[in-house]
């Protein structure tokens, strides 16, 4: 909890120091990546300030134990590295829903869980509209433990969005 509320005081002080960039109104794309598993997630960015933005990722996950989909909501700080190169982090949460195959006596069952999430990237916009972005997203399940979502993941994607 005590190394949480440090980087929660630490993107705060970056907030209050950064340089104001210009980051697309809208964007609009794909994001494949996993932590257990291949996943393909449709991705929607909204600006809600100059250098900050609200991320909804929406996608169906697959791996060899379990089929199912999440819906993540990220806020996000933004900031320029040099030119179209900027990094971003920021809190999210989000929900899941998955039909496992991992164990005989859970073949088939269905769980539901919620999870708390980070977000750390790094992006390029292009001078048309094109952004791409690889970024890492830490989620700590708070589901049931007998179907492995209650722990800690490390969700790394790949992301390519249309920006507008």
């Amino acid at each position: 909890m005590k190394k949480l509320f440090l980087l929660a005081l630490a993107c705060v002080g970056f907030v209050a120091t950064s340089n104001a960039q210009e980051i697309s109104e809208n964007a609009i794309g794909l994001r494949l990546g996993d932590s257990k598993g291949f996943g393909a997630e449709v991705t929607y960015q909204r600006a809600v300030f100059e250098t900050n933005r609200i991320e909804i990722d929406l996608g169906i996950k697959d791996s060899r134990h379990y089929d199912g989909f999440k819906l993540a909501g990220i806020y996000q700080w933004v900031w320029n590295i040099d030119g179209g190169f900027n990094w971003y982090a920021g809190p999210g949460a989000g929900f899941g829903a998955y039909k496992h195959y991992k164990y005989k006596e859970y073949y088939g069952q269905r769980d539901s869980f919620v999870f708390l999430s980070g977000n750390v990237g790094i992006e390029y916009k292009f001078d048309f509209p094109l952004l791409l972005s690889f970024d890492v997203r830490p989620e700590f399940g708070l589901g049931d433990e007998r179907y492995d979502n209650d722990d800690l993941d490390f969700d790394v994607g790949i992301s390519a969005r249309y920006t507008f």
